[in-house]
C-alpha cells in the first residue's frame, strides 16, 4: 500500500499538543488505496512517549539522544516507509484535506518531486491567521524560495514541504543546525527539483508561549547570521553541482 509518512519531532516538556496532532491526522481522507505512517521521534530517551501515544499500528514511536529537531528528524527518517514523507511539528495540526492534497499533486505532476502549501496561524484564542507572503497556487519559479530566505522573508513555512522519502535520504536529511533545519530542507530540494505551490493550507502553526520559535534564546542574531549562511550554502553548493534529482517520464507513485 503506497504511504506517506509524516515525521514529528518532541521533547519532553513539550509534548502537550501531541494528542490533537495525532486527531488531526486521524481525520485525513487520503486517495483510495493509501495510508499514512506518523514517526515520532523523542528528542532524548527518557521513554515518555510510551505513556502518552495511542495505540495505532500506524504509528512509530522512538528514541535517541537528545540534540534537538534536525537530528530527531534524522534519525526519525530511518524509520521511514512511505514513499512521500512531509514533517508535522508536535505542537501543530493538519488541516482536513492536506495530506490527499499533496499526494494527488505529486501523483498527477511526476515533473515536480515537492510541493509547499499555505500556512494558517492557529492562534491562543482558536482563530486562524493566513501567512503574509504565501506565493500564487501553482509551479515555483527555480530559486524563488532561495531568494526569498536570502533577503529574509522567506514565503512559506518549511514545515509544509512533502517530497519523495527516497530525495531526503539522497540529500542527507535534515542539516545539524541548531534550528530551521526545515528550511535547510527546503532550499536544498529546491537546489535539485522543481516544485509547485498548492492552493489550500497544508497546516495550521500553532502560536504560543512554548514555541521553540518564540524562545528568544534560539534566535540571537551572530546565531542567527551564520546559521543562515549554512543554509544558502549548502543549496548554493547543490546547485553548482549540475545534480538533478530525476523527475521526467513515468509517475513514481
Amino acid at each position: 500500500m503506497p504511504t506517506l509518512s509524516v515525521l514529528t519531532p518532541v521533547v519532553h516538556g513539550k509534548h502537550h499538543y501531541l494528542g490533537q496532532t495525532y486527531e488531526s491526522l486521524v481525520r485525513q481522507e487520503l486517495p483510495p488505496g493509501w495510508d499514512w505512517q506518523w514517526i515520532v521521534q523523542e528528542d532524548g530517551d527518557t521513554g515518555f512517549l510510551r505513556g502518552v501515544l495511542p495505540s495505532d499500528p500506524r504509528i512509530s514511536a522512538g528514541a535517541s539522544q537528545q540534540g534537538r529537531a534536525a537530528m530527531a528528524r534524522t534519525m526519525g527518517l530511518a524509520r521511514a516507509e512511505g514513499e512521500l514523507i512531509r514533517a508535522l511539528d508536535a505542537d501543530d495540526v493538519l488541516p482536513d484535506g492536506a495530506l490527499e492534497q499533496e499526494i494527488k499533486a505529486l501523483a498527477s505532476s511526476p515533473e515536480y518531486a515537492w510541493s509547499v502549501s499555505p500556512t494558517l496561524d492557529l492562534m491562543p484564542d482558536g482563530s486562524l491567521v493566513p501567512g503574509p507572503r504565501d506565493p500564487e497556487p501553482g509551479p515555483l519559479p527555480p530559486g524563488a524560495l532561495y531568494e526569498g530566505q536570502a533577503a529574509g522573508s522567506l514565503q512559506v513555512v518549511g514545515t509544509t514541504l512533502c517530497t519523495y522519502t527516497a530525495l531526503v535520504r539522497a540529500l542527507g536529511g535534515w542539516q545539524a543546525l541548531y534550528s530551521d533545519e526545515d528550511v535547510a530542507l527546503l532550499l536544498a530540494v529546491e537546489a535539485v527539483a522543481p516544485g509547485i505551490m498548492l492552493p489550500e493550507p497544508g497546516l495550521h502553526y500553532r502560536k504560543w508561549s512554548g514555541a521553540t520559535t518564540a524562545q528568544a534564546d534560539d534566535y540571537q542574531p551572530a546565531d542567527g547570521a551564520m546559521r543562515n549562511a549554512a543554509i544558502l550554502s549548502r543549496a548554493d553548493a547543490l546547485r553548482e553541482s549540475g545534480w538533478r534529482w530525476p523527475t521526467a517520464g513515468e509517475a513514481r507513485i
